[in-house]
Protein backbone atom coordinates (compact mmCIF):
# COMPACT_ATOMS: atom_id res chain seq x y z
CA UNK A 1 0.00 0.00 0.00
CA UNK A 2 1.35 3.48 -0.86
CA UNK A 3 2.23 5.92 1.81
CA UNK A 4 -0.50 8.19 0.41
CA UNK A 5 -3.02 5.15 0.99
CA UNK A 6 -1.68 4.45 4.34
CA UNK A 7 -1.48 8.31 5.77
CA UNK A 8 -5.36 9.06 4.17
CA UNK A 9 -6.37 5.55 6.06
CA UNK A 10 -5.07 6.76 9.58
CA UNK A 11 -6.83 9.79 9.05
CA UNK A 12 -9.79 8.37 8.71
CA UNK A 13 -9.25 5.83 12.02
CA UNK A 14 -11.28 8.86 14.48
CA UNK A 15 -13.85 8.63 11.57
CA UNK A 16 -13.81 4.85 11.59
CA UNK A 17 -13.97 5.03 15.74
CA UNK A 18 -16.80 7.50 15.53
CA UNK A 19 -18.72 6.07 13.53
CA UNK A 20 -18.46 2.37 15.20
CA UNK A 21 -20.65 2.69 17.68
CA UNK A 22 -24.62 1.38 17.12
CA UNK A 23 -26.01 4.72 18.98
CA UNK A 24 -24.03 7.30 17.18
CA UNK A 25 -24.87 5.77 14.20
CA UNK A 26 -28.61 5.27 14.84
CA UNK A 27 -28.46 9.40 15.91
CA UNK A 28 -27.00 10.09 12.41
CA UNK A 29 -29.41 8.51 10.94
CA UNK A 30 -31.96 9.85 12.77
CA UNK A 31 -30.73 13.23 11.91
CA UNK A 32 -30.47 12.41 8.16
CA UNK A 33 -34.26 11.99 8.68
CA UNK A 34 -35.02 15.45 10.45
CA UNK A 35 -33.43 18.84 8.92
CA UNK A 36 -32.05 19.81 12.81
CA UNK A 37 -33.32 18.24 16.02
CA UNK A 38 -32.69 19.37 20.10
CA UNK A 39 -31.24 16.58 22.63
CA UNK A 40 -34.89 16.37 23.91
CA UNK A 41 -36.07 15.17 20.16
CA UNK A 42 -33.39 12.77 19.99
CA UNK A 43 -33.52 11.14 23.14
CA UNK A 44 -37.17 10.29 22.52
CA UNK A 45 -36.24 8.35 19.43
CA UNK A 46 -33.41 6.12 22.06
CA UNK A 47 -33.62 4.05 24.83
CA UNK A 48 -30.77 6.16 26.16
CA UNK A 49 -30.55 8.51 28.84
CA UNK A 50 -30.32 12.66 27.90
CA UNK A 51 -26.85 12.74 29.54
CA UNK A 52 -26.05 9.63 27.35
CA UNK A 53 -27.18 11.00 24.14
CA UNK A 54 -25.29 14.38 24.98
CA UNK A 55 -22.15 12.89 25.45
CA UNK A 56 -22.65 11.10 21.73
CA UNK A 57 -23.84 14.67 20.53
CA UNK A 58 -20.35 15.89 21.89
CA UNK A 59 -18.04 13.07 19.96
CA UNK A 60 -20.10 13.65 16.67
CA UNK A 61 -19.79 17.40 17.35
CA UNK A 62 -15.94 16.89 17.91
CA UNK A 63 -15.08 14.46 14.60
CA UNK A 64 -17.03 17.39 12.86
CA UNK A 65 -19.96 14.79 11.71
CA UNK A 66 -22.98 17.63 13.17
CA UNK A 67 -23.14 21.27 13.90
CA UNK A 68 -25.14 22.56 16.48
CA UNK A 69 -27.04 25.72 16.31
CA UNK A 70 -28.01 27.99 18.87
CA UNK A 71 -31.78 29.29 18.83
CA UNK A 72 -32.73 30.75 21.65
CA UNK A 73 -32.37 28.91 24.71
CA UNK A 74 -32.06 25.45 22.43
CA UNK A 75 -29.54 23.76 20.45
CA UNK A 76 -30.51 21.85 17.43
CA UNK A 77 -28.06 19.64 16.00
CA UNK A 78 -28.23 18.84 12.42
CA UNK A 79 -25.53 16.25 9.95
CA UNK A 80 -22.18 17.69 8.70
CA UNK A 81 -20.94 15.06 6.46
CA UNK A 82 -19.52 17.00 3.60
CA UNK A 83 -15.73 16.77 5.35
CA UNK A 84 -16.08 13.56 6.27
CA UNK A 85 -17.52 11.75 3.16
CA UNK A 86 -14.87 13.81 1.35
CA UNK A 87 -12.64 12.09 3.21
CA UNK A 88 -13.36 8.54 2.57
CA UNK A 89 -14.03 9.07 -0.81
CA UNK A 90 -10.12 10.04 -1.09
CA UNK A 91 -9.90 7.17 0.54
CA UNK A 92 -11.81 4.94 -1.85
CA UNK A 93 -9.92 6.14 -4.55
CA UNK A 94 -6.29 6.14 -3.20
CA UNK A 95 -7.13 2.47 -2.46
CA UNK A 96 -8.70 1.70 -5.51
CA UNK A 97 -5.55 3.11 -7.46
CA UNK A 98 -2.87 1.94 -5.32
CA UNK A 99 -4.03 -1.28 -4.33
CA UNK A 100 -5.75 -2.97 -6.72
Amino acid sequence: MGQRAMDIFRKCIPLFQTLSDPHRQDIILLLAEHDALTVNEITEHSSLSRPAISHHLKLLKEKGLIDVEQKGTLRYYSLALDESVQLLKDLIDTVEHDCL
